[in-house]
């Protein structure tokens, strides 16, 4: 560590406090913090840093994407549970079938169905084999039970748990992909509408939430990533979007914006009093020019009106 902080040192970074700095690089990682090194140099090869380039800016930009990452989880996580609840209400009323799933005849693909019910048996077993002190919760001697295992342990039959159950044992990945395998789709269109989507919009975009997502939860660089899935930009007016003249240039469209905007999209109608907005804003509006346009932020994004009626909602 003594050896990477006096190599820093050489590039012309500023630190005055070498056991701190230290610290930090020995917790967090050289290989995850340099990245946000780059935006603080001249540029290769001998990667050189610009006057007045501190540690402190370095880490104050780690800081930032990791409270990024953790307040688009907080979207994500919000969004995933109302895809959830859409996809197995729609079906279940709609078929009037809770064991919908079980039924080949609702997919495109044969194969990834039964990579599907191979999943949710798997997650069947493991939730059986745990005991109950490790997967129950245990008071005054008595042990309550996940309802996935309250099922299993109480029902013979059907094997495998009802929509609403199985829905749970899925990632987001295996979420999108069941969704994307209905062979109907009027059932894509109708769990899309439930979101105040369109069904080209709703795939597009769950495609891009399980890339986002896995940069998050693997703790990656969100702000200036190139995510490589992006949202497509719905021409539906019923949609809610950005409304503005060039309220999302060309340039923004392959960075981390539209993610943003398509988040609150969705909450508008999952969770319409959410402050969701008002603490992205908080959290955005006092970060340099950089930051913004990393993200492919505009500068006078806040004015917007989809974001000025959330913020000061």
């Amino acid at each position: 560590m003594e050896e990477l902080v006096d190599r820093l040192c050489d590039r012309g970074l500023e630190i005055p406090d070498r056991d701190r700095a230290i610290r930090y690089l020995r917790h967090l990682g050289y290989f995850r913090l340099s990245p946000y090194t780059i935006p603080f140099q001249r540029g290769q090869p001998d990667h050189v840093f610009r006057d007045g380039s501190s540690f402190d800016d370095v880490l104050d930009l780690y800081v930032f994407d990791r409270n990024l990452r953790l307040l688009v989880m907080d979207a994500l996580e919000r969004v995933e549970v109302a895809v959830r609840a859409a996809l197995t209400d729609h079906m279940s009323i709609t078929y009037d079938d809770p064991h919908w799933y079980v039924d080949s005849r609702h997919f495109d693909n044969h194969r990834r169905h039964e990579g599907l019910l191979m999943i949710v048996r798997d997650a069947s077993d493991q939730r059986l084999k745990g005991s109950p002190e490790q997967e129950g919760l245990r008071s005054e001697g008595v042990v309550y039970r996940s309802a996935l295992e309250h099922y299993l342990l109480t029902y013979g039959e059907p094997e495998l748990p009802p929509s609403w159950l199985m829905v749970e044992a899925l990632t987001l990945g295996q979420l999108t992909s069941l969704i994307g395998n209905l062979v109907v789709r009027a059932d894509r269109t109708a769990i899309a509408r439930r979101l105040g989507l369109t069904e080209p919009v709703l795939m597009s975009w769950l495609r891009t939430y399980v890339r986002v997502r896995n940069i998050c939860a693997h703790h990656g660089r969100l702000w200036n990533s190139g995510i490589g899935v992006y949202p497509l930009i719905p021409t539906s007016r019923a949609v809610s979007w950005l409304r503005g003249d060039g309220a999302l240039p060309a340039r923004s469209e392959k960075r981390l914006y539209p993610v943003l905007v398509s988040l609150q999209s969705v909450l508008d109608v999952i969770s319409p009093r959410s402050s969701w907005a008002r603490r992205l804003h908080t959290l955005v509006s006092s970060r340099p020019a950089m930051n913004l346009a990393g993200m492919g932020v505009p500068s006078d994004w806040s004015e917007d009106e989809f974001w000025a009626r959330r913020i000061h909602q």
